[in-house]
């Protein structure tokens, strides 16, 4: 007989609304869409693809895509709510019939327009049981699921950057869970995703920022879709 450790293994996490595809993945996919806006978010167009651009509306993947990118929890019962906390933080937003290729049915392309101007670009999906896969960002390739502490570097594409960003979490006892690596063009600009199995000191992050290569670094915290262990 199979060992049931938490309510998570037979009921799936704790969402709001009828489907965790369409509800809590939806919010999780918002909410770590929304980290990587530098700034506060005015606009956000959300391009939906597939089972998302049919059936958003009654499945409520629209509010949870905007409590998502307000920063709202996938459980957070405030969910319901979101468009009018949208109103009353003055975000607005957009949903966009898209078709975007050959990916997941729930798949979402997030457009984001901050306060001061800089647009955001981000692709990624909603696979089943309130967990999703980031697949591009801002033009990059990647793949991470928001379930661990990520790194995302941008950084020049020269020898050496992947050797020093590791060995500088080696140094401080930080264990790299997956490492993804993607570039524009050799020689130009590259980009990493680094999921770590804990949390990255903000010392650790200035050492990473000041390698001479590095032209930006960003840490996104793990988004949980709600689930409750007993």
């Amino acid at each position: 007989m199979k060992k049931v450790n938490s309510l998570f293994d037979v009921i799936g996490p704790v969402m709001i609304g009828p489907s965790s595809s369409h509800t809590a993945g939806a919010a999780k996919l918002a909410k770590i869409a929304g980290a990587f806006a530098d700034g506060c978010i005015e606009h956000a167009e959300f391009h939906l693809h597939g089972s998302f651009r049919e059936t958003y509306r009654g499945h409520g993947t629209d509010r949870a895509l905007v409590a998502g990118i307000l920063g709202l929890d996938p459980h957070d019962t405030t969910l319901r709510t979101s468009f009018e906390l949208a109103d009353e933080r003055g975000l607005s937003y957009e949903f966009i019939p898209a078709d975007l290729g050959l990916v997941h049915p729930n798949t979402v392309r997030f457009v984001l327009r901050t306060k001061d101007g800089k647009t955001s670009d981000i692709t990624g999906s909603s696979i089943g049981g309130g967990e999703v896969l980031i697949t591009d960002v801002n033009g990059f390739a990647v793949s991470f699921s928001g379930n661990y502490s990520t790194l995302i570097t941008r950084h020049r594409d020269v020898e050496g950057v992947v050797a020093a960003v590791a060995g500088i979490l080696a140094e401080n006892s930080v264990n790299i869970a997956t490492l993804n690596l993607s570039r524009t063009h050799k020689g130009r600009e590259a980009s990493m995703i680094i999921e770590t199995d804990g949390c990255v000191s903000d010392d650790v992050l200035d050492r990473i920022r000041a390698l001479p290569a590095m032209l930006s670094l960003m840490n996104i915290e793990p988004v949980k879709a709600g689930d409750i262990d007993v």
